[in-house]
């Protein structure tokens, strides 16, 4: 199991700037507040929009997994490259997840070592970017030997909608009529423009549940199929979220990791003014993990009001760093700038068979510590020498600690999170699962795009924003 060390963000370790012990302790305020919102949260799970808490779970498991090893089926051995078209919660889970549970060179193995095709995950309408890999796998084994995998539930967001019409319209021109078995398509199973498009056309198709927003959706289809078509175990990736996800359903505060982790950062955030959290993982493989916290964290309590309609600009801002690399480039500040952050730190305990023993026989004196020990034990010691020089200038950390890094235990993490995120939701009082903020900027982009019935929002944004009057030329 994961485990949460929480010590470094005690009182007894970091001074004023951290928190009582007293008040995680049966009968206080936090606990008690802790076990009122477990019980809500019992209460209203697999309701609403939180019917992700049922994704690792019976029935809507069985029926995700059964659909997604099927499309998987059809597609396996028929093609080299993989390419996802999506964007936000739609591309930052399978981008984590091939991360974390492939090999980082996976796509630079020949196709007798890698477990499925090459992946690309094309989050952005970047032209030279989306051109760059719509050309490499055009040279590497051409666009007929490309899946691509459109994840989008209306089809009406404008990066991935411009992106899949490219994608279609180049295909179509080199395949003919049999371009559709190309496509999967990840979207709403009953309506919307994409599922129209879907139907008329022919493309197997996956569901986006109803009552799961895009930034808890990793565990549904949309972060399953391309999973399972590169060879990740999606049964053990449920297995270590519906196993997490029983520990979050505790209603003692001290036995629940996720009530325990809002609790920390709700109050050390709205109380000490720490309201920049820094995910900071000492290992590669998890560092893209920290970009699909980001998200989860920043838009789902990221709200200028309230459910009551009250201005209270609640919310944290996620940064993300990784160990060692950012010792050496955001440490200084870490340590000696502003003291409004809390770092949370991911461990691997053993890295199994990648592990490097460091050789003797160089003969200098000053490394001659190094000589015989392995980077594992290098890379777990400077984690905590940076953990420890954070705690000499108070300020507060908490660890979370893999056993190793596999499916399991990177579905027990993705849980921990969500569900983290929707008791931090109830205790700032906010509406976890919408984003006002996004939907002004998607009108505005349909508005300068030309979309009829979004003019306003074109003549607004040029009101605003010209002419402009302050530019240097240089």
């Amino acid at each position: 199991m994961l485990t949460l060390d929480y010590a470094n963000c005690l009182s007894l370790r970091v001074g004023s700037h951290g928190i009582d012990a007293a008040r995680f302790e049966a009968g206080s305020e936090l606990a008690e507040a802790a076990q009122h919102l477990s019980g809500r949260l019992a209460r209203t799970r697999g309701t609403g929009w939180e019917r992700w808490r049922d994704l690792p779970f019976g029935a809507v498991r069985e029926g995700h997994v059964r659909a997604v090893k099927e499309a998987a089926a059809t597609c396996r051995g028929r093609f080299e490259n993989m390419v996802v078209l999506g964007i936000g919660g739609s591309a930052l889970g399978n981008i984590a997840l091939q991360s974390a549970l492939n090999p980082c060179t996976y796509n630079l193995m020949p196709s007798g070592e890698r477990a499925g095709p090459r992946l690309f995950v094309v989050d952005n309408v970047d032209p030279a970017y989306l051109g760059q890999v719509l050309r490499l796998c055009a040279a590497q084994g051409g666009l007929e030997r490309t899946l691509f995998n459109v994840i989008s539930k209306s089809g009406e967001t404008a990066e991935t909608a411009a992106q899949f019409m490219i994608v279609r319209d180049m295909l179509k021109s080199r395949l003919g009529a049999g371009y559709a078995s190309n496509i999967v398509a990840v979207t709403d199973p009953a309506k919307g423009t994409m599922r129209q498009i879907c139907d008329r056309e022919g493309y197997i198709t996956l569901p986006v549940p109803d009552g799961v927003g895009g930034r808890f959706s990793v565990l549904s289809p949309v972060g399953l199929f391309s999973a399972c078509m590169c060879g990740i175990d999606i049964d053990a990736l449920l297995d270590g979220a519906a196993e997490m996800d029983g520990l979050c359903a505790r209603p003692e505060l001290g036995r629940n990791p996720a009530a325990m982790l809002a609790t920390l950062l709700v109050d050390m955030g709205s109380r000490k003014g720490k309201t920049c959290h820094v995910m900071m993982p000492y290992c590669n493989a998890l560092y893209l993990l920290a970009d699909w916290f980001r998200q989860l964290w920043a838009e789902s309590l990221g709200k200028q009001r309230d459910v009551r309609g009250d201005e209270v600009f609640a919310g944290f801002t996620p940064v993300k760093a990784l160990g060692t690399t950012d010792q050496h480039s955001q440490v200084q500040l870490y340590r000696e700038g502003p003291n409004d952050k809390v770092f949370c730190f991911l461990e691997v305990e053993s890295f199994e068979g990648a592990d490097v023993r460091v050789p003797a026989g160089l003969g200098v004196e000053a490394t001659k510590y190094l000589e015989g020990t392995s980077l594992a034990r290098l890379l777990n010691a400077e984690k905590r020498a940076t953990e420890y020089a954070l705690v000499e200038s108070q300020r507060p950390n908490l660890t979370i600690r893999f056993p190793k890094v596999d499916a399991f235990h990177v579905g027990q993490f993705i849980q921990l999170w969500q569900v983290a995120t929707a008791y931090a939701g109830l205790m700032l009082g906010v509406d976890a699962y919408d984003q006002p903020a996004v939907e002004l900027g998607k009108q505005a982009t349909f508005g300068l795009m030309g979309r009829a019935g979004y003019e306003k929002f074109k003549a607004n944004v040029d009101k605003v924003l010209t002419p402009t009057r302050y530019i240097v030329e240089g």
